[in-house]
């Protein structure tokens, strides 16, 4: 039999497990620290923080609001208190009472149970042309009398038993049907308890006009007292509707910022230690089971927001500085949301710099790192600010921020990410104060515009600090890079023009087939602008720059050569330091070479000294490519070189030559390290021909000189002279 296929949760698992194996303990460290600084912050809620007063102690100090805080308790006692009015006004309005069709139907059950057990009383009719016999009923009226009050507690007078049962069949089946169709008309309508009177007068009224007897009508009237009877009942629907509304139209009872509650010197009482309660001033302990759901709901969120990461980000786990940076985000934004939630003003909530969080991790790493944290921060300022209003602003400010600086290249295109962050926060406020009739939440709603605002400064202000600090490096920090002012490749550009110009082709080849794998396109035309600049050290000692000017290999052994060609790696490692450029622009010039072997002084030793050379005494002591950014280039680097010194290119000797080098990398060992693929590595070679082609395009070939015999001759044959 074959082996089963595993289950879906055990190879989830056995993933999982994996990546926490690859984890290091500094990781895990950060992760309890993380973990420790968002439940510490988010528990001082719930700590002890306030006074402690008895009753009938004499206070000490005037107790003040620190800031404008809504007493809850009392606001919740004065809703209840307009719900309980609300209430008893709709028990004493008739309008708020629908016919019970439930009576209705007893009603009309009692009545036919009154008549069935008449017509049992009754006696038979007797056939056609046969006198009739002489008390033939079983029943006596006061048996059917006794009969309805015990089974129906219906009480009749014993006349109009009597006259019920002694009635020729005509006049009692009209009477029936009459007397049913007038009850039940009534019956269908609303009847209250003060018009029961009313009723009763319409009733008799309508069997006077009816096709009763006149001797019946009596007893109609009679059956229709004993089952008429008040058939409304109280619309709890709508009552509670009412009770909802009235509720809603309390406006929350809000104590003012330095409002003093109890001054010094004044006995307390119990209803200061009551509203130090309301405004959860007062000091009662800590409460551990709070403390507990607290612990719960922070770990789950950070499980999820782990979880997350493993699934589409695992690199953010595996890398300490980017982790350090996320923490420090979901750290630095809460304790900002905290500090925020003691000013003494209510609509500073609206404030929270949630979008500020979504701005730096999208662009310092990645939009979905930037859901995650925006997500698990606009949960937080909820836990804080216990408002819904500000976790639904939190998340669409989040959100829209993320969406409007994740293409972002200048920094002044913040500012408009910040407008239009704004205008959300704006819209949010606007629609939340329409749903909870708040028109204070409206009237304050430019508050989400300055929010925007802010949180897009901050960005552009903090922006470096973070790349400084974490060793991240932002879409606009590359951009700044490649500004041709920058000391270096102002250096590049003068003291090596063969080199910069090489580098520019280089980049242009990275960046289309990094393009055309997915990879980061921009920090592969940076890295490759950068990854020669140690040639700046000794430029005359490569080819490109040799114009005009003898080589000086020429004069030197091989193996001196590669020392001063390998050497350009690490003088080039050195500038970088220098200057200070990002560490994943470093790794171009640390890996564009990897170890692959210097060819050319590798086979000049190997004539002059035959099989004494080594190998390993000529390859580059360098990292192989880590990134398929660094191998992209890699390849460009050997490629460009290779197609210059091509003596007539065209786009078949192009493309096969291109080919041919990414091959030699591959069979060398050059991209074993770098995740790309077969399929990558045919895009890459495509993009690449497709942009040398473009650039070694064939030429019309000009003559050297134009004589003036030259110019006059073609003047002449466009003349027709010989």
């Amino acid at each position: 039999m074959g082996k089963s296929k595993p289950r879906p949760w055990t190879k989830a698992w056995r993933s999982i497990k994996g990546k926490l194996e690859q984890t290091t303990v500094r990781q895990w460290i950060l992760a309890v620290l993380v973990f420790i600084g968002i439940f510490g912050i988010l528990s001082i809620n719930i700590s002890p923080v306030g006074y402690k007063l008895e009753v009938g102690e004499v206070a000490r100090q005037d107790i003040r609001v620190s800031r404008d805080m809504e007493n809850r308790a009392q606001t919740e006692r004065q809703r209840q208190a307009a719900a309980a009015r609300a209430e008893a006004e709709a028990k004493a309005d008739p309008n708020f009472y629908i016919v019970n069709h439930a009576t209705v139907v007893a009603a009309e059950e009692k009545l036919t149970a009154i008549f069935a057990i008449v017509a049992d009383a009754r006696p038979e009719p007797e056939p056609a042309g046969e006198e009739p016999e002489i008390d033939q009923s079983p029943f006596k009226p006061v048996d059917v009398q006794k009969q309805l009050a015990q089974q129906l507690e219906i009480v009749l007078p014993l006349q109009v038993v009597d006259q019920l049962v002694s009635a020729d069949s005509l006049a009692y089946n009209t009477f029936v049907a009459e007397c049913r169709r007038i009850i039940m008309e009534q019956m269908q309508q609303r009847i209250a308890e003060a018009e029961l009177d009313n009723t009763m007068e319409r009733i008799r009224v309508l069997i006077a006009q009816s096709e009763i007897s006149a001797q019946l009508q009596d007893a109609a009237f009679a059956v229709a007292a004993q089952v008429v009877e008040p058939n409304l009942a109280l619309d709890h629907q709508a009552v509670e509707q009412k009770r909802l509304e009235a509720m809603e139209e309390v406006e929350p009872v809000v104590v003012k910022a330095g409002e003093i509650i109890i001054s010094d010197g004044t006995v307390v009482e119990p209803e200061h230690v009551q509203l130090l309660k309301d405004l959860g001033l007062y000091r009662e302990g800590i409460d551990y089971w709070a403390l507990l759901g607290l612990f719960g709901i922070v770990t789950l969120l950070l499980v999820v927001y782990g979880l997350a990461l493993h699934k589409y980000r695992p690199e953010v786990i595996l890398s300490e500085s980017r982790l350090a940076f996320v923490g420090s985000v979901l750290i630095l934004v809460t304790l900002i949301t905290k500090i925020m939630s003691l000013v003494p003003w209510l609509l500073i909530m609206h404030l929270t710099p949630i979008a500020l969080a979504g701005m730096l991790v999208t662009m310092l790493l990645d939009y979905r790192t930037g859901y995650l944290t925006v997500t698990f921060l606009s949960v937080a300022s909820g836990i804080i600010f216990q408002s819904l209003p500000v976790v639904v602003q939190g998340l669409v400010g989040g959100l829209i921020a993320i969406l409007s600086v994740s293409k972002v290249s200048q920094r002044g295109e913040l500012m408009r990410a910040g407008f239009i962050v704004g205008g959300s926060n704006f819209l949010v406020m606007i629609t939340f104060g329409l749903l909870l009739r708040d028109s204070n939440l409206i009237l304050h709603s430019y508050l989400g515009v300055i929010n925007g605002l802010i949180c897009s400064v901050s960005t552009i202000g903090s922006l470096p600090y973070f790349e400084s600090v974490f060793s991240i490096t932002s879409a606009i920090r590359l951009l700044e890079l490649t500004n041709p002012n920058h000391p270096l490749l102002r250096r590049l550009l003068m003291e090596t023009p063969g080199t910069y110009h090489h580098s520019i082709i280089v980049g242009n080849l990275a960046e289309a087939a990094a393009d055309a794998v997915g990879a980061d396109g921009l920090l592969a035309r940076v890295g490759a602008t950068y990854h020669d600049i140690g040639k700046v050290k000794r430029p005359i000692f490569f080819v490109e720059n040799q114009i005009g000017n003898d080589n000086p290999h020429d004069k030197i052994a091989p193996s001196l050569s590669t020392l001063i060609i390998i050497s350009h790696v690490k003088d080039g490692l050195e500038l970088a330091r220098e200057h200070k450029l990002p560490d994943v622009v470093s790794a171009f010039i640390a890996e564009h070479h990897g170890t692959d072997l210097v060819k050319f002084f590798y086979h000049r030793a190997q004539e002059h000294n035959g099989d004494t050379v080594e190998e390993k005494d000529f390859r580059y002591p360098w990292p192989k490519p880590q990134t398929k950014e660094t191998a992209i280039v890699s390849l460009a680097d050997a490629v460009e070189a290779a197609v210059r010194s091509l003596s007539k290119p065209n786009p078949g000797k192009i493309e096969g030559l291109v080919r041919k080098i990414i091959r030699e990398r591959l069979d060398d060992g050059q991209l074993d390290e770098s995740n790309l693929t077969f399929q990558d590595l045919n895009k890459i070679a495509d993009a690449f021909s497709k942009v040398l082609v473009g650039i070694f395009h064939g030429r019309i070939e000009y003559p050297e000189t134009i004589t003036r015999e030259d110019i006059v001759g073609v003047k002449n044959e466009g003349k027709g002279k010989p």
